[in-house]
């Protein structure tokens, strides 16, 4: 190693020599001085070459200015007003108020105001009729969409569609002729290889920053959605808040990826950023502007991917000893995998030719589907290989498409939820019941003022044990079932 510097540095200083001029002096004349210039040899400026290394070629590296000069009109920056409940501060009686006739009013506990807050975010056209895709992060509990275009035109907006679980929102302005992104193609998106983010960090509106691919198909298990689907690309390109909903687009200019997450431990940009790859996005859109509600296709199962932990902890019971695929823990009766024959115990190595190496790898490749779409799987089973056709179904377990009138019941209650531990359970005497763990704004729940630790236990007169039986419900909510877990039982009607 040491050698070879060296080498290098030799030849540079020999380049450099010829450069100079010669002077001597004259035998014949002490006085006289001849000059003799060296012929300049031509200095080439490729970059010295390690072993197996291909010739250097400036034409084979990209420019990113075409990228940044037309992607950089596509992309808007998206201000969003949302209504939040203030507590106002507890209030007595105040004689000094009263002498000078200022009512301040006699409330004994505060009241709940209704306030504006306004928050920012990006957006990617992707129609000149003015379609706009963006985080659903971003859209959420939203009273009033504002959106500002490259030109500096600005048009309220409304929201088509919302899927918490991917974390994408549709929303559309009123306008023709819009400056439009393509899509690209995430699949072919290569690990170095340069891309752009652009948005509106810290309300800067059509910032460029550039990285390179660093991964793909991360799973950080950060979208707040039970059933949440995530296979981030992960990039070096600087993005910081703002820049949620803005654009990732390749050297062709081509989006490939919906800047989302930043993982930080300050909460601005130290190296890392997360996009939602384009063969989600593109799914998502479509079945919001053609059906109106996402068509979420579900394999029926319960896995676990095969790593190191996998095989330490249960590689003895189970008889793997090799890293890679999803081990089928379970195996739901009457869905797609059972249909097709896959049993519990069984590991998904491929999905259409795609070799499982994630837990992304299989959110992605499932998702990226509609319910009653094929797939074709292969599983090792023992020391043999298995190729299944599954038909893919819905949350219902039925092969065909969800309508608008099917409702996302999780969505309309608003809510994290979670399944009741065994103990709570046994305490109370309940077979099964969900916990809600968090309320959102504007749900059902939140309308009721149904608190956190309120464990549902019916909707609609029909017992709900699991997350995965009310994230099977369809139907309209008419009623709500539940105890609280100091003993306290509630029922909700809901009143239109």
């Amino acid at each position: 190693m040491f050698a070879g510097t060296c080498a290098v540095s030799a030849l540079l200083a020999t380049a450099l020599s010829v450069y100079f001029v010669d002077r001597r002096i004259d035998s014949a004349s002490d006085a006289e001085y001849v000059e003799r210039t060296v012929e300049r040899p031509v200095v080439s400026h490729t970059p010295a070459l390690g072993s197996q290394f291909t010739a250097y070629s400036a034409d084979s590296y990209p420019d990113l200015t075409y990228a940044a000069e037309n992607a950089v009109k596509a992309v808007v920056n998206v201000e969003v007003t949302q209504e939040i409940d203030v507590i106002s501060e507890r209030r007595g009686f105040d004689p000094f108020f009263e002498f000078f006739g200022i009512p301040r009013g006699y409330s004994d506990d505060g009241g709940v105001q209704r306030r504006e807050r306004r928050v920012g975010g990006s957006g990617v056209i992707i129609s000149e009729d003015g379609y706009i895709v963006t985080n659903n992060h971003v859209t959420e509990n939203a009273s009033k969409l504002r959106v500002k275009l490259y030109d500096g035109r600005t048009f309220d907006a409304k929201i088509i569609g919302s899927d918490s679980a991917t974390d994408v929102s549709l929303i559309k302005i009123e306008a023709s002729g819009l400056p439009t992104l393509p899509f690209g193609d995430s699949d072919a998106l290569r690990l170095g290889e340069w891309v752009l983010a652009i948005g509106s960090p810290f309300d800067l509106q059509s910032t460029v920053t550039a990285g390179i691919v660093s991964a793909k198909a991360r799973n950080l298990d950060v979208i707040p959605n039970e059933f949440r689907i995530e296979s981030f690309i992960q990039t070096d390109a600087a993005v910081n808040m703002g820049n949620s909903g803005g654009a990732l687009v390749n050297t062709r200019g081509e989006l490939v990826g919906i800047n989302t997450v930043i993982k930080s431990s300050t909460g601005s940009y130290i190296g890392y950023s997360f996009a939602i790859p384009e063969t989600i996005v593109r799914k998502v859109v479509c079945d919001l502007r053609e059906y109106g509600i996402v068509q979420r296709a579900l394999l029926g199962i319960s896995y676990r991917y095969i790593d190191q932990d996998f095989i330490d902890a249960m590689g003895e019971r189970t008889g793997i000893d090799t890293i890679g695929g999803v081990y089928v823990a379970s195996v739901s009766e009457g869905g797609a995998a059972d249909e097709a024959g896959i049993r519990k115990g069984d590991v998904i190595t491929e999905i259409d030719g795609v070799a499982i190496t994630s837990s992304a790898t299989l959110y992605e490749q499932i998702g990226r589907h509609r319910p009653n779409d094929k797939v074709k799987i292969s599983v090792k089973r023992g020391d043999s290989v298995k190729h299944f056709d599954v038909t893919l179904r819905n949350k219902a377990g039925k092969a065909e498409l969800l309508t608008p009138e099917d409702v996302d019941v999780m969505e309309v209650l608003g809510g994290r939820f979670a399944d009741a531990s065994p103990k709570v359970l046994k305490r109370l005497g309940l077979r099964g019941g969900v916990q809600v763990t968090d309320v959102k704004n504007g749900g059902l729940l939140a309308r009721a003022r149904v608190r956190d630790g309120f464990i549902i236990t019916g909707i609609n007169d029909r017992p709900v044990r699991s997350v995965s039986e009310l994230n099977a419900m369809t139907d309209k909510v008419v009623s709500i079932e539940g105890i609280y877990p100091d003993g306290r039982q509630m029922s909700f009607v809901v009143v239109e």
